[in-house]
């Protein structure tokens, strides 16, 4: 497991995290395809919450708290609970990139890890670098996520004319 490239990629991911939703309305950040999907808004609340509270403390719990029971989360449902759609998406945003920040100085710290360090969990037994690779992953599917959501408003808001002649999403 290569920590510095993976940081590297992380780094680069959070840049492009912001560089998507720059220039966004509110009403854009807000706005859902479907009732049941996430808003621009939720995702990038759920990625700063994710960054805080699940997968920094998990690998922390993984790699210096062998045996030591996870602390609970519920990503699902803190949409609704912690008011992801009320906040806005500049200090959303920002909050984001902090605890990123927060992250890659705290792995910069960690050193040479033992990446093989397993923690036995709800999920299954899990390592510490499967922990790290569904970070960095994690971060991917949000990305994609995001460019779906802008494709989606942006077709919602040309209509009656489409985007048809650009290509197959």
């Amino acid at each position: 497991m290569n920590l510095e490239a993976i940081m590297i990629q992380m780094t680069h991911q959070a840049e492009t995290i912001h560089d998507l939703v720059q220039g966004i309305s509110a009403e854009q950040a807000c706005w859902k395809p479907t009732p049941d999907s996430w808003s621009i808004i939720e995702v990038i609340n759920h990625l700063a919450d994710e960054e805080r509270e699940d997968f920094r403390l998990r690998l922390d719990y993984i790699l210096h708290h062998p045996g030591e029971e996870w602390p609970p989360i519920d990503p699902r449902n803190w949409v609704a609970q912690r008011q992801y759609a009320d906040r806005g998406l500049k200090a959303s945003t920002a909050n984001f990139l902090a605890e990123r920040e927060k992250s890659l100085a705290w792995l910069a710290k960690l050193g040479s890890p033992n990446w093989d360090a397993e923690a036995v969990t709800r999920f299954g037994t899990m390592r510490a670098g499967d922990m790290l690779s569904a970070w960095v992953g994690h971060d991917l599917l949000h990305l994609r996520q995001l460019a779906e959501l802008r494709w989606a408003y942006l077709n919602h808001s040309l209509q009656p004319y489409t985007t048809q002649y650009a290509g197959d999403w």
